[in-house]
């Protein structure tokens, strides 16, 4: 089992990946519910600001309503929750805030956003953000302290050598590294350990794929199919 880390919770988190969306429309609340009873640790989403200012839950920046396209940013929050998709506030309100959530941040303002609804309706120390933009963290880490960072990226945009890289993040204040789980071998989650950030692995959808990074001593996991991650990663701890 991964050690506790900076006050964080200890093992593999498990994130479900927009919720039980093998199952389940996703990012719904449905799906998120279904993620959560299946043992998972962690949901995770995406967060847009919507155009009345509430943040939102969904991948793409358009979704289509019938015959029309709504661009998420210019429309009202309650005009897209009658097209299934939900409020941040929604999330907390239904479920709680009794795991850990990840969310990709989409565009300039959603990470200020998503940690105000979180400081009044959850638990911004179970928060993790997450974004290829290093500037946008450093800027989250000197406005919100009390959350987690994510530096989400692939491997063959980082410029620098991963050593300079992590040590750069250590630096930012930034809690974690999200590859593909492809990308991680155990020698890098060692480096990234090293200078105590964590190493997440998305799209780790197989047994094997999951045993694999397991094996490497990663420190979270995102998968579409909860009750496979979590009966992997159980197996794994005991």
């Amino acid at each position: 089992m991964v050690a506790r880390q900076n006050g964080a919770v200890a093992g593999p988190i498990t994130f479900a990946h927009r919720g039980a969306r093998a199952v389940l429309p996703e990012n719904t609340l449905p799906a998120f519910r279904r993620a959560l009873d299946e043992g998972a640790s962690g949901l995770e989403s995406d967060a847009w600001v919507a155009g009345d200012g509430e943040v939102v839950l969904v991948h793409d920046p358009v979704v289509r309503a019938g015959l029309a396209r709504l661009r998420v940013e210019r429309e009202p929050s309650g005009r897209l929750v009658r097209h299934g998709i939900p409020r941040l506030v929604e999330l907390y309100r239904e479920l709680g805030s009794d795991f850990e959530l990840s969310l990709d941040l989409k565009g300039p303002h959603a990470g200020t956003a998503v940690v105000e609804v979180a400081r009044r309706h959850g638990d911004p120390a179970r928060l993790w953000l997450c974004t290829p933009d290093l500037a946008e963290l450093q800027r989250l880490r000197a406005s919100a302290p009390d959350v987690r960072l994510v530096h989400s990226q692939r491997r063959r945009r980082i410029e620098d050598p991963l050593e300079r890289h992590a040590a750069r993040l250590k630096e930012l204040g930034v809690d974690a590294m999200n590859m593909h789980h492809t990308e991680w071998t155990a020698g890098i989650v060692a480096l990234f350990h090293r200078f105590d950030v964590r190493a997440f692995a998305w799209d780790a959808q197989e047994v094997r794929q999951l045993r694999a990074v397991l094996d490497m001593r990663i420190d979270a996991v995102y998968c579409d199919r909860p009750d496979r991650m979590v009966a992997t990663v159980s197996e794994w701890t005991s």
